[in-house]
């Protein structure tokens, strides 16, 4: 049995006849945080899509726990174990900050958002009836993962977390996800370009340039130069 909870072997896809994504592995162990970070257009975003089902691939496998989810569903990848916060959040605007968890609640929760939930973010148990549109970027951002925390995943990935988001929001949330991990043995990957933040979270980085894993090391021996140079324009 793989000790990995979460592998990707040999994964190639894009959009119709474009490849963006070309022959990747990742193996991921239980409670690693893995940073993926890249310039925009790097193929970050297509990767995490391609994950969740919402872009097919073209070849190759991915699992979740040693069970294979490729040609599944998005739902079904899910209910296997796998969460996704978008790039940009993708909150529902015109519903409160309760009604948007609940849309990440299995049926057997009743509609009931755990406590564990807003003790994690004690923000939106004070804005739990407040329109999710009216919150700030911080605050959809951690609704948004709290959406993704409600459905129990084994694996959680985060696209581009600290986005139109300002530095102290940022700390908090970097908190908060160490937090997480801690509390739920949960497994993270984050795709993101600014370094402070993965450097303060993650147990090890990649770097992705055109659709291929560039760079790769644990975050004890990470070379910061060697990463920023990939992240500059």
């Amino acid at each position: 049995m793989s000790s990995h909870i979460f592998s990707v072997a040999g994964l190639d896809s894009g959009y119709g006849q474009s490849q963006v994504i070309h022959n990747l592995n990742l193996d991921v162990g239980k409670r690693e945080i893995v940073a993926v970070m890249g310039r925009n257009g790097m193929g970050k975003t297509t990767l995490f899509k391609t994950l969740m089902g919402i872009i097919p691939s073209f070849r190759g496998e991915i699992s979740v726990d040693g069970n294979k989810v490729d040609g599944l569903e998005s739902y079904q990848r899910v209910k296997q174990g796998l969460a996704y916060v978008p790039q940009g959040r993708m909150i529902f605007s015109h519903m409160t900050v309760v009604e948007n968890i609940q849309t990440g609640l299995p049926a057997a929760a009743d509609g009931v958002v755990p406590e564990e939930l807003y003790a994690l973010f004690p923000v939106l148990f004070d804005m739990r009836t407040r329109k999710g549109g009216n919150l700030s970027g911080g605050q959809q951002q951690q609704l948004a993962i709290a959406r993704a925390l409600a459905t129990n995943p084994k694996v959680l990935l985060l696209d581009e977390p600290t986005e139109g988001i300002q530095p102290s929001i940022i700390k908090d949330i970097a908190k908060t996800l160490k937090e997480i991990r801690d509390l739920r043995d949960l497994t993270i990957i984050v795709s993101e370009q600014v370094l402070s933040f993965t450097l303060d979270i993650a147990d090890r980085f990649f770097v992705i340039d055109k659709g291929k894993f560039v760079y790769e090391d644990m975050c004890a021996n990470v070379d910061a130069k060697t990463i920023s140079k990939y992240l500059s324009i």
